[in-house]
């Protein structure tokens, strides 16, 4: 990694229905957590959505993440400038190649060709970036050009710094959310780790399945079914609104643990059914081992039985991942709290944190 510094960065994940920011020092003997925060971003009105058409719509949406935006800094450092953002979704993609060697000369527009055969939009009107990977196969050393392809989609970049900067930030980095994670999870696991693991990061409108196998090549997918198609499903089946759902649901609740439980279940089957078969396909790929633990973050990680369900149906055991059980906090900083209570959620704006440039 490129260092800028001892400048601390600050990662900020902005999801669709909260802002996460986190900011880390790291020294010899580890990270520490010196500001973090969660904003809520509440949700459109039903009279402002039947009020203006899709620009107006937008427009007020823009104005609601701002603000949780501001309210999310205010909470952690307001001298916070430079951040580490993500992007993830149908707009992004990770993809791993392998060429016939190549000179250094002819890397650049054979990735070219490969996005624009890979990618489900239009590579023309994207960034591209590449990383080599290293032959460790005494089969392809030497013969072969093996590395990692990021592409994502010049509105959807374009779009998040925007954001940033009318928030007073300035965005210094775009990581993919998929590798945050990734990242994460490798600087604070233990090196004995040896069984594949895959990192499961459920949020609102996003899911994303982060793997590194052990042939070095990270396997990134993102999926749109997540919690709010969940919490809608069960709202519709149990006749109630979505904000008693969540509740309910929510890990400070006191209701009973059963009293939502089958709905749960019912209205998670297609989450399930799309994670199992990610897996089974990560699986079935060359040099690629079964998936044996999945860590699961994300706010909807927190939902009230639904790691536990997943553990129940997924064919590898599923644990909540809190980042922060390994990262301590600053003593001087009222973070204990927030990073015990909500750390799962804040795990990509962890990842986001530890990048440098």
């Amino acid at each position: 990694m490129l260092s800028f510094g001892k400048r601390e960065l600050l990662g900020l994940d902005i999801g669709s229905s909260a802002v996460k920011a986190v900011r880390l020092r790291k020294d010899g003997a580890g990270y520490t957590v010196t500001a973090a925060g969660i904003a809520e971003i509440a949700p459109a009105t039903a009279s402002c959505e039947a009020d203006g058409g899709i620009e107006d719509n937008n427009h007020r949406r823009i104005i609601i993440i701002k603000k949780a935006i501001r309210e999310c800094l205010a909470s952690t450092d307001r001298k916070a400038k430079l951040a580490v953002c993500g992007l993830s979704g149908p707009e992004v993609a990770v993809r791993d190649f392998e060429f016939p060697l190549l000179s250094t000369s002819e890397i650049d527009g054979a990735v070219s060709f490969e996005v624009s055969q890979v990618c489900p939009f239009n590579a023309a009107e994207s960034a591209v970036d590449y990383h080599l990977i290293p032959n460790g196969d005494d089969k392809t050393r030497g013969i072969k050009t093996r590395g990692i392809l990021v592409a994502a989609t010049n509105a959807l970049i374009k779009s998040k710094e925007k954001l940033v900067k009318e928030s007073a930030l300035k965005c210094v980095l775009m990581d993919v959310e998929g590798l945050a994670l990734l990242n994460c999870f490798k600087g604070l696991a233990d090196e004995s780790q040896e069984s594949t693991t895959a990192i499961l990061n459920v949020g609102g409108s996003g899911i994303t399945v982060a793997i590194m196998g052990g042939n070095g090549r990270p396997f990134i997918r993102d999926m749109t079914f997540a919690g709010d198609d969940i919490i809608e499903q069960i709202a519709a089946d149990k006749v109630m609104s979505t904000e008693d759902v969540k509740e309910i649901l929510s890990a400070d609740s006191t209701a009973p643990k059963t009293e939502l439980h089958d709905s749960l279940e019912k209205a998670c089957l297609k989450l399930i059914v799309n994670v199992s078969e990610t897996l089974r396909y990560y699986a079935a790929q060359k040099q690629s081992t079964p998936v044996e633990k999945i860590f699961v973050c994300g706010g909807f990680a927190l939902t009230k039985g639904f790691v536990e369900l997943l553990n129940s149906r997924l064919g590898a055991e599923a644990l909540l991942w809190n980042p922060f059980e390994k990262i301590p906090c600053d003593a001087a900083q009222q973070l204990g709290d927030i990073c015990d209570k909500r750390g799962p959620a804040l795990a990509v704006a962890a990842g986001l944190a530890m990048r440098t440039i």
